[in-house]
């Protein structure tokens, strides 16, 4: 028998339903877990009861601790005729099973026993796992009389305190319940309030035993119950206690001392020639900030702010020196000392506290010429100076130099509009080649900054040749590039010889949001891109080759600009066909958790993390934690929703800008993927994400990420309309583009995306932005292949399964259900008008059935799913490589003689399905004539047959004749089948 145990303390419900007809009812709750019931007191008349009972229960099975629910059954005892009425119930799985040290009391609500039954009020639990092998299980089901309550018999024992109970009928004494000292009255109706002051700060409901699980333990979803900004959040509930709430309701709220240093004036000079090159260092026990220092100059303006963390402030006097830079020795100009008890506290959305000026001290307090402006208060992460402020998170204790402002801030960024340019190179006419004495072989070659792309060489007899060849471009507002046409003629091998040149600003090319048609111009060709860009050269010359297009900005599209299946915005780019939102987005970053150390600093492992989130075109930084592997983030962010089929996508990565990396990229320390269609609108989730990454070697955990979301819908009635539209804009269905061509042009938007918003600053950077948006998720991956294989079976398993059960009816394996199904076909066949609303009432109960399974949580990634926890290196190796291959010829022959072995047998799969398809097609087409012939005559008696006979009979005598009894089946396949596998296929034909 296993040691392990599921404890759990039922505190007490409130506002219960009353059932005597008097206002009141005698309560009682019974726990069922794996076979195992028990059962509390019942307390006479009370609508609000506290218990505060402990039981524990075996665990039979560790391995299938996942599997078994845990009930708490809330009855009301009717003495009158000794029964029971169930009040509600409330029922828990393996992700609430957590450890002592991570349980807290929390408060269920009680749902229906069944469809038809009424429940109200709540019941508070307290349930963990335990392996102290002191701990006896519970006795199973005391008498329900109150009176009969067991007697205490407190006993210290391995310095714990445990209370044994002596049942009225029990012979020796058993370890039942662990009583605890029951609330004051006046406490009672304060249920929640109280165990939330003294409980942990999150509560971790994860699967706790590995084999209970297809995920790994430490690659599951965790449920937290952190205490926010608005309270407690418990089962997506905000539980309010006493702290005000505040528009940061979603982060924990975080105390900063801040100092706004704003201007000096007067300020005395040690140099004989009465210069002075001022700046001011903040310095709050071991922490210190340094203002930027100008030179010569006596009356400095700074207006600068430093943040430290009220956590790491372990001084009572914050001390501000003005110091000359030109000094070697003795450098300090004066010192202003501020006792940190008499900081007022400042909070949003008071007005900004104003600045007063300070005299400067000396070393021995003495007041001395000069004064300094400074402002100081205590704060939170909701002031208006938190973004822009230099953090004392940023930086070592003692050390003011190791990192710059510009690479930590937390910062919100826009991707740029993206626009789709359609372009149609239709003809040229009088092109003037180098060489007069042939026929120009002649293309076009259009581009648009890095983006090329060339029409097809025309030879033609005469100077006028004719292409008529469509192409897209993705351009990005501001424009800054020009479309650029040159047409060269393909003179000989290795030698493009340069005909004409022609620029068109994209400022100056139509705009339509629908497939209106657009006029095309002629456009003059220049020799030299310089008289090509200038615009009053047509005017000069009076003879000019000239090309025929037709170019025009197409609003109508969205532009993918990443992976199609994670897509976070789906609005075309033309404003005037956006919808109104339907909601709004809410993401509170909280922390992170046993991060890895991604670099080496002073012999030591360390990590400088910051987190990045992306729905829509905004884009948002955290500020960057230096030195920490448990960094506190607290920063909230909020976005429109338009269409709940999209995705945030929020990730975690090191900054490399800071000192102790080994390589100038960010790494990449893991991502969190978040449908919004799969939130509840009001409800505020709080987990612990996993974050994984797949590395050559496997794949790895490398820490956890705690968010904070909620999804709030702001028209009911839009957002659930949404679901009637189509996904994408009109135009992607009127004129669609290929899948080559929503590659390429999304990985050209991807590239102009991180081109753009690497200049921002601070800058995010390439490789964050082509992690984020999953720029190579289509490249070759036989890990993907495999889980793609194994979903697509997965969806079909039903199906499956269905022919599977209908083969046993009709073999008649279990004889009772055969003739029931035999009676209900009878019935459909009889009652044909039955059929459509039995199956749809069929799909209406199974949904129904299915809301009390429903998930509970956001989906994350599964590397079961992924096929991650199973692959083998070389595949993993295959997966990282580079593109074009780099690897030496035997690996890469082997790889490729491994994918030729995998399409041969998906080779095969397609040429038996094409084979069946065309059996059918010879039924018809003479190719085999008997057979034709017979199928000809079958055709004709079937059609007399069916119209002299009623359909009811036909399809009555079909469905008996295939559910037949096996006494008269044949071993042998039946006629129809001989006769369709005999027909002809296309294979004679193939070589």
């Amino acid at each position: 028998m296993s040691s392990l145990k599921l404890g759990v303390e039922v505190v007490g419900a409130h506002d219960l339903l009353a059932k005597d007809g008097r206002g009141s009812f005698c309560p009682f709750v019974e726990l069922e877990f794996d076979g195992q019931r028990c059962r509390t007191t019942t307390k006479e008349k009370d609508l609000s009861p506290v218990w505060n009972e402990s039981f524990y229960f075996n665990v039979s099975d560790p391995n299938k601790l996942s599997s078994l629910p845990l009930e708490a059954f809330v009855y009301n005892h009717n003495k009158a005729n000794n029964a029971k009425t169930c009040l509600g119930k409330v029922r828990l799985t393996a992700p609430s099973f957590v450890n002592y040290s991570d349980a807290v009391v929390l408060h269920y609500p009680l749902e229906k026993r069944s469809i038809l039954s009424r429940a109200k009020g709540e019941l508070g639990l307290k349930v963990f796992v335990t392996d102290d092998p002191t701990i006896k299980p519970s006795n199973p089901l005391p008498a329900m009389d109150p009176d009969v309550v067991p007697k205490s018999i407190p006993k210290e024992k391995n310095g714990k305190r445990h209370t044994f109970f002596h049942l009225p009928n029990a012979k020796q004494p058993q370890q039942q319940q662990q009583k605890v000292t029951p609330a004051p009255p006046q406490q009672q109706m304060n249920y929640g309030v109280h165990e939330m002051k003294s409980g942990p700060q999150a509560l971790k409901a994860v699967n706790m035993f590995p084999g209970s699980s297809s995920q790994p333990f430490d690659y599951a979803l965790k449920e937290t119950s952190p205490f926010l900004g608005g309270g407690r959040i418990v089962g997506g509930r905000v539980i309010r206690g006493d702290r005000p709430t505040s528009t940061y309701d979603l982060v924990e709220q975080m105390r900063f001392l801040f100092i706004r240093v704003v201007k000096a004036r007067d300020l005395p000079s040690k140099d004989a020639t009465g210069s002075l090159d001022p700046y001011v260092e903040v310095k709050v026990g071991n922490y210190k900030g340094i203002t930027k220092h100008y030179e010569k100059k006596q009356n400095p303006e700074w207006n600068q702010v430093f943040a430290f963390s009220r956590e790491t402030v372990q001084s009572s006097v914050l001390e501000v020196v003005v110091k000359d830079k030109a000094l070697v020795k003795d450098d300090s100009v004066g010192f202003v000392r501020i006792d940190l008890h008499e900081v007022p506290t400042r909070v949003p959305p008071d007005s900004p506290l104003a600045p007063e000026w300070y005299r400067l001290e000396d070393k021995k307090g003495e007041k001395k010429k000069g004064e300094l402006m400074l402002a100081v208060w205590y704060g939170t992460q909701a002031d208006e100076a938190f973004p822009d402020a230099w953090h004392s998170d940023a930086i070592a204790p003692g050390d003011s130099t190791s990192v710059s402002p510009t690479y930590i801030r937390s910062k919100v960024y826009h991707s740029p509009r993206l626009w789709y340019v359609r372009v149609n190179v239709i003809e040229a006419q009088d092109l003037v080649p180098a060489d007069k004495s042939r026929f120009p072989d002649a293309y076009v070659k259009v581009q648009i900054g890095n983006q090329i792309l060339k029409t097809k060489p025309v030879q033609t007899r005469n100077m006028n040749p004719i292409w008529n060849e469509e192409f897209m471009f993705v351009a990005a507002e501001p424009f800054e590039d020009h479309l650029t046409f040159t047409v060269e003629d393909h003179a000989g091998p290795n030698k493009d010889e340069t005909i004409g040149r022609t620029v068109i600003a994209l400022n100056s090319i139509d705009r339509r949001a629908d497939d209106r048609f657009v006029r095309t111009r002629w456009y003059n060709l220049e020799k030299s891109l310089s008289d090509a860009m200038d615009s009053d050269r047509a005017k000069k010359d009076k003879f000019h080759s000239r090309l025929h297009v037709c170019v025009c900005l197409d609003g109508g599209y969205h532009v993918l600009d990443e992976s199609t299946q994670y897509s976070s915005d789906l609005r075309p780019t033309a404003k005037q066909l956006w919808k109104s939102s339907i909601g709004v987005l809410e993401l509170g970053i909280l922390n992170a958790d046993g991060l890895q150390p991604m670099k080496t600093r002073d012999g030591k492992g360390a990590s400088d993390t910051y987190c990045v989130a992306k729905y829509g075109h905004k884009w948002v930084r955290t500020r960057t934690i230096v030195n920490s592997l448990n960094p506190k983030y607290n920063e909230q962010y909020t976005w429109e929703v338009y269409d709940t089929a999209t995705v945030l996508t929020v990730g975690v990565f090191d900054n490399s800008q800071i000192g102790g990396s080994d390589n100038t990229r960010d790494n990449k320390i893991g991502k969190v993927r978040i449908r919004i269609s799969t939130l509840e609108t009001g409800r505020v989730y709080t987990h612990c994400y996993p974050l994984l990454v797949l590395h050559p070697s496997g794949v790895k955990k490398l820490g956890e990420l705690h968010l904070a979301i909620r999804f709030s819908s702001t028209s009911m009635v839009n957002m659930m309309s949404q679901y009637s539209r189509p996904l994408l804009p009109k135009m992607h269905y009127k004129r669609p583009l290929s899948v080559i061509q929503q590659d390429i042009l999304r990985h050209q938007a991807v590239n102009i995306v991180a081109a753009r918003l690497g200049r921002a600053e601070p800058p995010l950077r390439r490789e964050v932005v082509e992690y984020m948006s999953d720029a190579n998720a289509h490249l070759w991956s036989m890990r993907r292949s495999k889980a793609n294989f194994l979903r697509l079976t997965s969806v079909f398993s039903g199906l499956f399964s269905a022919g599977k059960w209908f083969g046993e009816v009709c073999t008649w394996k279990n004889p009772i259900t055969t003739v029931l199904v035999h009676i209900l076909f009878a019935m459909l066949v009889c009652f044909p008008e039955l059929i459509l609303p039995t199956v749809f009432l069929y799909m209406f109960l199974i949904g129904v059935w299915n809301y009390r399974y429903r998930p509970r949580y956001p989906p994350h990634m599964n590397t079961s799913l992924s096929c991650a926890d199973a692959v083998s290196p070389d595949e993993l190796d295959e997966e990282f490589e580079s593109f074009p291959a780099s690897k030496s010829s035997d690996i890469v022959r082997m790889r490729y003689d491994r994918l030729r072995s995998v399409a041969g047998r998906i080779q095969t799969v397609v040429g038996d399905i094409a084979t069946q398809g065309e059996r059918l097609q010879a039924l018809l087409s003479w190719r085999d004539p008997r057979a034709t012939t017979i199928f000809v005559l079958l055709c004709l008696v079937a059609a007399i047959v069916l119209y002299v006979t009623p359909f009811q009979m036909i399809a009555l005598l079909a469905g008996f004749y295939v559910m037949r009894h096996p006494r008269f089946r044949h071993k042998t396949p039946s006629a129809p089948i001989n006769f369709f596998r005999r027909l002809p296929a296309r294979t004679d034909s193939m070589l």
